[in-house]
């Protein structure tokens, strides 16, 4: 499963949302394509306020949906993908 992440340096909900990806890769295996946001004008526009972002399969999480929960229902659902 392919996982586009949207971070930037010095964010520790991005570090924490980074460690909660790591923690369900053996049970849910993917690659994580990260993304800073201040390498692209769009992504900045888009996802300054929201970041951490995970998506999946063109599916989201933002910073304030984003917890254990939420993440492994998301992985659960895409998990053939």
């Amino acid at each position: 499963m392919r996982i586009i992440f949207y971070t930037k340096e010095v964010c520790s909900l991005c570090d924490e949302a980074e460690a909660l990806l790591s923690a369900f890769s053996f049970e849910y295996p993917h690659t994580v394509e990260k993304r800073d946001i201040y390498s692209n004008d769009a992504w900045l526009e888009e996802y300054q306020l929201l970041i951490p972002v995970v998506e999946i399969n063109g599916e989201q999480l933002n910073c304030e949906e984003l917890n254990y929960n939420a993440l492994e229902s998301l992985l659960k659902k895409h998990r053939a993908s």
